[in-house]
């Protein structure tokens, strides 16, 4: 990769297990010492030796306006699509219903592929470019996929993409209307995440695989970086779905960027929610790394994952912020999604509603107090999993003759 690309704040990477570290020209994807599961990267940057912007000079026009916190100059061709900059939504109903001083939703559904997963995939196709890749490929349950391939098409680059079998039908459509290759492995997440590692590997091609690219957290920590600077402080706790653990690490990091930049002093308590059928890291103890479940079920496809590629930030994002791990049962998230849909105007997928579900079962636990302020991440949209959302809708359509007296027997005037 091109120096001229770096930001110059930008200092270079250290493994999150055995703390070695690298200059920017010599980052491996993953520690080559502690292996990909254990060996993931941080970034890291020097904010004293030349301050980034204070966030009062944020335009808001896309996440690149936070490319003082970014390793990477952005090149044109990744800015075709607005990614970032998504609203921030004071959801004062919610707050009263669940018993807590403010609510704030970040709804990163109006992101291009309509979910959170473009802020990972426009910073690296950055690097992709910079380093002129000519295929970049993923492994994903279907956000990330759709992401890359909603894009990866607005460059130029070709994509291959590895998806399980249970993908939705609705994801897909994305990926092959932008014209990915996509690969439908017979099999769980976890084996198509193996089988992309191999052939990225064995053909060279630019691997988007979460976790294990390290561009990935510097884009995904922008969500927290913009949520701060719209709310104007710090909240008191933060609650995200966790799946592999790439948003809850992300999350952590850029509360470390922002602090280390001297622009929060707070550090809120951070809150990983799995669902209970997939819920490895809300089982995990201290010292049995790596974590991994059997037998994994969960209607929400986005966090059904049983080995979590990035576990060991996402642990010690709750750790260090003295947050807390949650299990949501379906029953739970689809009671979120509604909530959300009828609340707020919000319809999130189920992976999308989990943290919601996260809020309501904290706050019933006390784990968050009446006199606290919560942000919840709302990560994808509900059109990307319509089945289930019918699963969760509460009520189904009236069928009736075209009269109004059919109508009049049917609504409760």
């Amino acid at each position: 990769m091109s120096a001229a690309l770096f930001n110059p704040r930008f200092q270079g990477a250290r493994c999150v297990s055995c703390r070695r570290e690298w200059m920017p020209n010599d980052i491996p994807f993953t520690c080559p010492d502690c292996g990909s599961l254990l060996g993931t990267i941080d970034f890291i940057y020097d904010f004293q030796k030349s301050k980034p912007r204070p966030p009062a000079t944020i335009l808001h026009r896309d996440l690149w306006d936070w490319k003082d916190f970014l390793p990477i100059e952005p090149p044109e061709s990744v800015r075709l699509l607005r990614v970032g900059a998504t609203p921030l939504i004071s959801a004062d109903t919610l707050a009263s219903d669940i018993g807590v001083r403010r609510v704030w939703l970040k709804d990163d559904r109006l992101n291009p592929s309509g979910s959170l997963k473009d802020r990972a995939s426009i910073v690296a196709l950055a690097h992709a470019i910079g380093i002129n890749a000519q295929i970049i490929a993923a492994a994903s349950t279907g956000n990330a996929a759709s992401s890359l391939a909603t894009l990866a098409a607005s460059c130029g680059m070709p994509t291959v993409l590895f998806v399980p079998e249970t993908a939705p039908e609705a994801k897909l459509a994305q990926l092959l209307l932008h014209g990915a290759r996509v690969i439908r492995i017979k099999g769980a997440y976890d084996d198509a995440f193996e089988l992309c590692a191999k052939v990225c590997q064995k053909h060279g091609w630019y691997s988007r695989n979460t976790a294990t690219n390290p561009f990935l957290t510097e884009g995904k920590k922008t969500v927290i970086l913009e949520s701060v600077h719209q709310i104007g402080e710090a909240p008191d706790v933060v609650f995200v779905p966790v799946g592999d653990g790439c948003i809850l690490g992300a999350v952590h990091k850029g509360l470390c960027d922002l602090q280390a930049a001297g622009l929060i002093e707070r550090m809120p308590r951070l809150i990983g929610v799995q669902a209970q059928g997939a819920a490895p890291l809300v089982n995990a103890r201290e010292g049995t790394l790596p974590v991994q479940t059997e037998n994994i079920e969960t209607f929400a496809d986005s966090i059904r994952v049983g080995l979590p590629r990035d576990q060991v930030k996402a642990l010690r994002a709750v750790k260090e912020t003295g947050g807390a791990w949650i299990a949501v049962s379906d029953d739970a998230i689809r009671r979120a999604m509604i909530l959300l849909a009828q609340k707020s105007g919000i319809f999130a997928e189920p992976a999308g509603a989990a943290a919601m579900a996260g809020l309501i079962e904290a706050r019933q636990k006390e784990l968050v107090r009446e006199e606290e302020s919560a942000l919840v991440l709302v990560t994808g949209h509900g059109l990307k999993d319509v089945k289930g959302a019918m699963s969760a809708a509460p009520l189904a359509p009236d069928a009736v003759e075209p009269t109004i007296e059919a109508v009049e027997k049917v609504i409760d005037f």
